[in-house]
């Protein structure tokens, strides 16, 4: 049976090995003008959500594009507000180092406390706004943002330091309550700890709806509002914990309540667009994943309609760090990938360019290409030498023209190094 067992393995990946090679292409004659320079990217004006996916995260590539897709919208767009797939807590100290220059680029990167984001790319990314806010008009400044709620620490800190103003025997008899939860120690917690947790954190909210006039009259309404988000964030990771199961779908959906929150929260001052950068699978508006999950870029199609527009990445040659979740150590990959989409573009010249859907359909060509199904490059920070065997496991199969408004391609990409 067991000898069995591995035939059929040993069988299915060789199989996935064969049919991978059927979704290659070739490359269309005067596709080149439709390739266009990042700067020049493009967004209709009803738009208010512009996705940016992540083909794979651990790459200069994809991680400089974070700087080189806001600026771009920033000039042609007026974008002053981006979002993270990050803590929405640590986000805030990249968002108070940026406007008030608290701490330094590298304490602000790592309160993430996300390695993927530990690296010199982000760290200048960073620097990089605080140095643009420094000289910006006040109402031309750039804000930081997170919409994932899977760390504890800030959050919990805001909260407390925001009942320090408000109400100090609260922040004593909460401090004392949340001691135990931590980004060290909330995978110890145990199921009625959790549930727990949770009770507390309800309690909290209470507390603060119940008392809004008088904490808002001793603070403000923008503190009283974070104050609020905080102890949602601190709500959400903990169901996360207590519905494992559900884990993929909650978190998405969460990622998307987090993000309508941003957007609306930035509207009521002044701010009507906003740029998300999260992994391909996030943004995308179709729920492709083999996991089976409902994206956010699903529900935010869903909420924003044509208000919600998708840019995706995907790459040819691609080295990128990741790791290796047995072992834990993170190394260097390699693959090389083609569909038709990305091999219709392959005598582009540039490295890096940006196509968009609806432009590039004046070509029928291009148009079909859209529109076929195929496997867009998708890797997380999970990755195994053996992954490279099939196509399967580092792609999604998707509608480009259904997932996407439009498609960064990278032709060459390089690995980013994780800091010590």
């Amino acid at each position: 049976m067991l000898f069995s067992k591995k035939s059929f393995i040993v069988t299915a990946i060789f199989l996935s090995v064969f049919l991978a090679g059927c979704d290659n292409g070739e490359a269309i004659k005067d596709a080149s003008q439709y390739a266009t320079a990042i700067e020049d990217i493009d967004i209709p004006d009803d738009v208010k959500v512009i996705g940016f996916g992540e083909a794979t995260h651990g790459n200069i590539e994809f991680q400089t594009l974070k700087k080189d897709v806001l600026q771009a919208l920033m000039d042609n767009e007026n974008v002053r507000v981006f979002v993270l797939e990050g803590d929405f807590g640590g986000a805030q100290q990249i968002n108070q180092f940026i406007l008030n220059g608290i701490g330094t680029a590298e304490e602000a990167v790592r309160a993430l406390d996300y390695r993927i984001y530990e690296t010199q790319q982000m760290i200048e990314f960073v620097q990089w706004m605080h140095d643009y806010n420094k000289t910006a008009d006040e109402q031309d400044k750039v804000y930081f943002y997170g919409n994932d709620m899977q760390r504890y620490d800030y959050s919990k800190q805001g909260i407390l330091q925001y009942y320090e103003v408000v109400n100090n025997d609260m922040a004593k008899q909460y401090a004392t309550q949340l001691a135990h939860v931590t980004n060290e120690t909330m995978r110890e917690l145990s199921n009625s700890e959790l549930k727990e947790l949770n009770a507390i954190i309800e309690a909290i909210m209470i507390d603060l709806q119940s008392n809004k006039a008088s904490y808002i009259n001793q603070s403000s309404n923008d503190a009283f509002v974070f104050a609020l988000q905080y102890a949602q964030i601190m709500k959400q990771r903990t169901q996360l914990f207590l519905n494992d199961s559900d884990y993929m779908d909650l978190r998405d959906e969460y990622l998307a309540n987090n993000l309508q929150w941003i957007v609306e929260y930035e509207a009521s001052r002044g701010h009507d667009k906003v740029l998300m950068s999260a992994h391909n699978g996030h943004i995308e508006k179709t729920s492709a994943s083999m996991a089976g999950y409902k994206s956010m870029g699903q529900y935010l199609n869903e909420l924003y309609e044509k208000a919600y527009f998708a840019i995706g990445t995907d790459f040819v040659n691609n080295t990128f760090q990741a790791q290796n979740a047995g072992s834990g150590k993170r190394k260097n990959y390699t693959v090389e990938h083609h569909n038709e989409l990305v091999d219709a573009f392959s005598e582009v010249k540039d490295n890096i360019f940006y196509v968009d859907f609806e432009k590039a359909s004046e070509s029928a060509a291009l148009s079909d290409i859209f529109r076929k199904e195929q496997r867009m490059g998708n890797i997380g920070d999970d990755f195994r030498p053996w992954y490279k065997l099939s196509k399967m496991l580092y792609t999604i199969k998707m509608t480009p023209s259904e997932a996407y408004d439009g498609i960064i391609l990278v032709k060459e990409a390089t690995a980013t190094t994780v800091m010590e």
